[in-house]
């Protein structure tokens, strides 16, 4: 782990960072004892009662999980994070919940704690909680927190502190030694390597149904789903390295030993008696008693040990680890001489060499290194580069040159530069790989976080800090899903056996708020709308007894979702992509069948098990309720004509006949309709074409969806995906054809033309051609989206009259004779405007005398035209 950072070390440190002994007002206690004996929640409210204040935790993990309490206190805007790797400092922040590395010495507060202080004799981090016990203090009151085998040095190094021991709340007793498959539930199994708990929860999860993970390599995110996984009974089954011994309190009632011994960064050694009660005393909370012991090939404790965890008797500390902590910046080798000041107290010594350490004797020797390094400032420099901590202990130089390189950057360009940082965290967005892999992967981001974490070393910190939060928490969540999904079986062998045994009616079963389907605590399936959808077991006997087991609680669940569906607004309905179906929360309800009319679809409830036909009567009137109000929503401007012309019977027959074609309706052959009904229905938004009635407001795209589903509905038919509206023309089997009829698509040929389109065309072509026939207009195909070779096909299926000019005899010269087409209308529903009696006169007798191929006609009709 890394050192004191180097902004809070050395004799200039300021406010809460001041030597002890100036202010004789000052209160400095030792609040010291076994673990459940409510340590830190006294220095909490110590904290908060204060109006600042300082606390320092031994794990990231424990900071964030002091500052949700604090924040839930006090209010976001008054407390502060500070970890290596996470920063959140409101301006106004008055209580701050830090790791103890990271604690803001240079601020002066009222409280200051250290929780775990016991810590100061680790061989790897005991120097920072030394320099912590030693120099550390608020000006009103400072508080250490720890174990009782801290006292006598406590009260040897800090003179005049006053010493507070404080009872277990309950008891622990030894149980023994069991066997791993016979483990009482709530049990939490402790091994020191990752092989070890990774073979425990392979066995615990095919003879007790599963377990939660937890270890030091885990990110705080999986670490907290992992325990959440185990506080929510999921699994009854814990498999944890010593990771649990520093403030995880836990559900935990007998913890099980699978090893006695571990590898400290140097050799494996047998653990302390301090340490099995460090991490025994995880077992019971509050009042209540736990117990411990061993498993697996772990042997049995010796009586005396088991007792002295018991009794909580264990031997003092005699020494602590310590590192000078005022440097000496003037040059790299005078910083190391001062790092490796010997110790002024026998009972203070030189722990393990740090990787801070370790990197700046390395880097202080590098040539390319070296040159850069001309002052105090870069001397400092370096030495905060070199406190990056080595999250990843790869054992190889990776560290150091990776130390060397921030320095560089720092040193030359004054900051990290972005396309580097983009580069070293892109890597940790894959989330693909073993669980090892990911928590290299979360190793690393780590990293990345505390160097974006670092004041001035990189510009748009914020961004960064995002962007590695962003990766850690996606690591995070896929190693929880990869843990979760390869040592937990949601179906215990416990509820197999019963299962098995036929008492399958008296299990427990119910539903979650999430609409999880859960019998004796194990996930079997989940409820969707009012669906019952199986979880992933297989056929056997035992699944489908689950499943009967499930569909119980179901049953219990659904009047309160047929209530829900009832009762709640229009908005949780929608129509399948097909149209046959109408959906609630995402699964079919009910089948859509052809209605009186096209307008009047009725809606048939599926077939449901788990519904009564009364829960059935109910569900279809909702949803016969919500069609009537989507149709008339949809097509208001029909259901206006309709109430328009109520009163006027001529029009009645006429707007019956659209509502049976939801806006549209053939013309009968060589139908024509009076003038003065023309004008009233196209004020009313109706058009009268020459084949039929239809309303274009109808023909809109939000309308347009609903009248393909209510048309399909009619035919029986899923609903085919509609043409864009930017569409004019179709195949002829593009689609079925009873449908392209009642869609207003009309016959043309070759073609399929849209009705609005085509009788747009061919009003403009009857008005042209109502005395004589013209040329082809030259833009008419591509305005009709065809090409010119199909336009007489098309113009034919349209009643137009296409006249090819005769070929021109050989010895006749000029211009070939263009197409002439002409309407023929037999009944004809368009007011042509009034001509002049001559001129209809001269137009007769031209007509009656002209041929309509000639090329006379052809420069008649452009003579004729206005």
């Amino acid at each position: 782990m890394t050192g004191v950072p180097s902004g809070l070390r050395g004799p200039h440190r300021a406010a809460a960072g001041h030597r002890s002994g100036p202010h004789s007002d000052q209160v400095v206690r030792a609040v010291l004892g076994p673990t459940n004996t409510g340590k830190t929640h006294l220095a909490i409210e110590r904290l908060l009662s204060h109006s600042s204040g300082v606390i320092g935790f031994p794990l990231r993990l424990l900071a964030r999980e002091n500052y949700d309490r604090m924040v839930a206190r006090k209010g976001a805007q008054a407390v502060a994070l500070i970890t290596g790797e996470e920063k959140i400092i409101p301006p106004k922040a008055r209580w701050f919940s830090c790791t103890v590395e990271a604690m803001p010495l240079d601020r002066r507060v009222e409280f200051v704690a250290v929780d775990e202080i016991q810590l100061c004799a680790d061989p790897d981090r005991g120097h920072i909680f030394t320099d912590r016990l030693l120099h550390a203090r608020g000006t009103a009151e400072t508080m250490f927190l720890g174990a009782d085998t801290i006292r006598n040095l406590i009260r040897r190094l800090v003179p005049g502190i006053e010493i507070e021991h404080r009872p277990r709340l309950s008891q622990l007793t030894h149980a023994g030694a069991c066997k791993l498959t016979r483990l009482p539930p709530r049990s939490a199994i402790v091994a020191f390597s990752a092989g070890e708990v990774y073979a425990i929860a392979e066995l615990l999860r095919r003879r007790r149904g599963g377990c939660a993970i937890v270890m030091g390599q885990l990110s705080p995110r999986t670490r907290n789903a992992q325990v959440a996984l185990y506080q929510e009974k999921e699994v009854d089954y814990l498999v944890a390295t010593d990771a649990i011994g520093m403030g995880l309190n836990m559900d935990v009632n007998h913890v099980a030993f699978a090893s006695l011994s571990k590898f400290d960064g140097s050799r494996i050694r047998p653990l302390t008696a301090g340490e099995i009660a460090q991490v025994a005393g995880r077992a019971g909370r509050g009042l209540r008693d736990g117990t411990f012991g061993t498993t697996g090939t772990c042997p049995p404790l010796h009586e005396e040990l088991a007792e002295a965890v018991e009794q909580h008797r264990f031997d003092p500390l005699t020494r602590l680890s310590w590192r000078n902590s005022a440097l000496d910046f003037s040059s790299p080798s005078s910083l190391l001489g001062s790092l490796n000041q010997a110790s002024p107290r026998p009972e203070l010594i030189a722990g393990h060499e740090a990787s801070d350490v370790l990197a700046l004797s390395a880097l202080s020797a590098n040539p390319d290194i070296r040159p850069l390094v001309h002052s105090r400032a870069a001397t400092r420099l370096l030495w905060e580069s070199c406190q990056i901590p080595d999250f990843r202990k790869l054992g190889d130089d990776s560290h150091i040159r990776l130390c060397g390189r921030i320095f560089t950057h720092l040193i030359s360009d004054g900051r990290i530069p972005a396309t580097w940082m983009e580069n070293q965290i892109t890597h940790f967005f894959q989330t693909d790989g073993t669980i090892d892999t990911l928590m290299q992967r979360l190793a690393g981001i780590r990293v990345c976080s505390y160097i974006a974490a670092r004041p001035g070393w990189i510009a748009n910190a914020e961004h960064w800090q995002a962007r590695t939060r962003e990766a850690e928490d996606r690591l995070s969540d896929v190693l929880h899903e990869q843990l979760t999904a390869r040592f937990v079986d949601r179906r215990a062998t416990t509820l197999i056996r019963r299962l098995d045994e036929g008492g399958h009616d008296n299990l427990l079963s119910a539903v979650t708020a999430q609409g999880n389907v859960v019998v004796e605590g194990h996930e079997v399936g989940r409820i969707a709308g009012l669906d019952l959808i199986a979880g992933e077991h297989t056929d056997a006997e035992d699944g489908r007894l689950l499943m009967r087991a499930a569909r119980r609680a179901v049953r219990s669940e659904i009047p309160r979702r047929v209530a829900l569906l009832v009762q709640g607004d229009d908005q949780q309905f929608t129509f399948s992509p097909d149209g046959t179906h109408i959906m609630w929360e995402g699964m079919n309800l009910a089948r859509l069948l052809p209605g009186a009319d096209v307008l009047s679809p009725r809606p048939l409830v599926l077939d449901n098990p788990l519904l009564d036909n009364a829960q059935r009567e109910r569900i279809r009137n909702r949803l016969q309720t919500w069609l009537g109000q989507v149709v008339r929503e949809h097509l208001a401007p029909l259901f206006a004509v309709q109430a328009t012309v109520a009163a006027t019977p001529a029009l009645r027959g006429i707007v019956h006949r659209l509502l049976e074609g939801a806006g549209i309706a053939p013309l009968h052959r060589g139908e024509r309709l009076p003038p003065e009904m023309l004008g009233r229905l196209r004020r009313l938004g109706v058009r009268v074409g020459h084949y039929t009635l239809f309303m274009p407001a109808i023909l809109k795209e939000r309308p347009l969806q609903l009248r393909g589903w209510l048309v399909a509905i009619s035919l029986n038919m899923p609903c085919p995906a509609l043409p864009a509206m930017s569409r004019v023309t179709l195949p002829p089997d593009a689609l079925p054809p009873a449908f392209m009829d009642r869609m207003g698509w009309l016959a043309a040929g070759p073609v399929r033309l849209r009705l609005d389109i085509a009788e747009k065309f061919i009003r403009e072509l009857a008005r042209l051609t109502r005395r004589a026939p013209v040329p082809l207009p030259p833009q008419l195909a591509s305005r009709l989206g065809v090409r010119r070779e199909m336009l007489p096909a098309v113009l034919k299926g349209l009643n137009m009259r296409v006249h090819h000019p005769r070929p021109m005899p050989a010895d006749r010269y000029g211009p070939p004779a263009p197409i002439m087409i002409r309407f023929h209308a037999e009944g004809e529903n368009i007011r042509h405007e009034k001509t002049r009696p001559a001129q209809d006169h001269q137009a007769s007798r031209r007509g009656a005398t002209r041929r309509p191929d000639s090329p006379f006609a052809a420069l008649a009709s452009l003579l004729d035209q206005p």
